[in-house]
């Protein structure tokens, strides 16, 4: 394995008499999302504030590319903590500052830049963010959605190599949580940083991490992928994760993808006992990225949200959709063949194509483009097979485009 970018090791911190790191032992890779999650109070914020310098350990070593932070000279921890950024739980905006003068501020404080390249960099990294002409408003006058968006601008604006995220979602309505979810994902893709979230999202942060630490009493208990965090056999991990998941996905009010799993199992084990076929359908919104880039991450989760509700209407009782990540929808219908999944997916575009996006006007020539891809499962498949199986046949089966409100689809 790469050597990590960041590597904490058996680090000790005690604030009075309480510990609170009892020998971690953490390992961040350069380019990935890793997300830190744990019960309140069990020092996952300190973990943060321990990797930019707000906090020294008491002992044990916090290295950077394989180099102690405590062995670095002035000059090179001041560089250092240039390549980082910090997004606060709470935003921390200045309320007397206008929207243009908090994001501003890191590159006046950091950079020698003329005021005119502050203002191009500024307005540039808003429009890519979604926010346009509020750079003269207050904190104030912003909605909480909205404070983050600027939050996470801000947090970008020197394009840091490496970017610590405090609860991003805390206070947020399912739609805006998944839409900071998006732009993390989107941006993280798009600017390449390396990013380390502390979150309880479960399961929904697990769609855009790459690498999944636990912390309990003080001590890295895990790390390694999502799948293996909710796969482990581990009774404190399993129940941490397991006790954490919700029985439906909040923003869609389908299930999460854990339980679509589960029922993924519970159909396999009755195909094999009573040989009762049954289809595997994933729907893919294939354009998600260009819909929150021209629309915003918001409506975007709406158009995500549309797609579920319709899928929804169409299920019969014992049928199942799932969340299966930010753009992908996992559809199970017993005792159905490919060619009755066919008739499903037909169904469901004539619908689609049928009925207009309310209070969703789409900016003329962009599309809302799903593909869909099905198979029918047999003895002993695999649910990564399946899906990698489905995926790789699957063919846009409708296309529609919104220029105006009224137009049709």
């Amino acid at each position: 394995m790469n050597t990590p970018l960041i590597e904490f090791k058996e680090v000790y911190k005690k604030f009075g008499t309480h510990e609170v790191l009892r020998g971690a032992n953490l390992s961040i890779f350069q380019g990935e999302i890793t997300t830190i999650i744990g019960k309140s109070g069990v020092g996952k914020s300190v973990l943060l504030k321990h990797i930019i310098g707000l906090i020294e350990p008491d002992s044990g070593q916090i290295l950077f590319q394989g180099k102690p932070l405590s062995e670095m000279k002035k000059a090179e921890k001041k560089a250092l903590k240039k390549k980082f950024s910090y997004m606060f739980q709470g935003t921390a905006l200045f309320d007397s500052m206008t929207v243009f003068e908090n994001i501003a501020l890191p590159l006046k404080e950091k950079t020698t830049l003329p005021g005119k390249e502050i203002q191009k960099r500024v307005l540039n990294k808003m429009h890519q963010l979604d926010l346009h002409d509020i750079e003269d408003q207050y904190p104030s006058q912003l909605s909480g959605g909205m404070k983050k968006r600027v939050a996470l601008v801000r947090a970008l604006i020197t394009d840091p190599e490496i970017i610590l995220f405090d609860e991003p979602t805390t206070g947020l309505d399912p739609i805006r949580k998944n839409a900071v979810h998006s732009m993390i994902s989107d941006y993280q893709k798009r600017f390449g940083f390396t990013g380390v979230v502390v979150s309880h999202e479960i399961p929904d942060i697990f769609y855009i991490s790459q690498r999944i630490a636990m912390i309990e009493e003080g001590r890295i208990v895990f790390q390694g992928s999502p799948k293996e965090v909710q796969e482990s056999s581990d009774p404190v991990i399993n129940q941490f994760v397991h006790g954490l998941e919700i029985r439906r996905d909040d923003m869609t009010g389908i299930i999460p993808q854990p339980l679509g799993e589960e029922r993924f199992r519970e159909e396999m084990e009755r195909l094999q006992r009573y040989r009762t076929s049954f289809s595997l359908i994933m729907l893919t919104v294939e354009n998600l990225e260009e819909i929150n880039e021209k629309m915003g991450h918001v409506k975007g989760q709406m158009l995500l949200k549309r797609l579920a509700a319709q899928v929804q209407d169409l299920l019969n009782i014992t049928d199942t959709c799932s969340r299966y990540g930010l753009n992908k929808l996992m559809v199970l219908l017993p005792n159905t063949d490919l060619d009755q999944a066919r008739k499903f997916c037909d169904k469901l575009a004539t619908e689609l194509k049928r009925k207009e996006l309310p209070e969703l006007p789409m900016p003329s020539g962009l599309c809302f483009s799903v593909s869909a891809g099905f198979v029918e499962a047999q003895k002993n498949s695999q649910l990564e097979t399946l899906i990698a199986n489905a995926e790789s046949v699957q063919n846009s089966f409708y296309e529609f485009r919104v220029c105006s409100p009224r137009e049709e689809l």
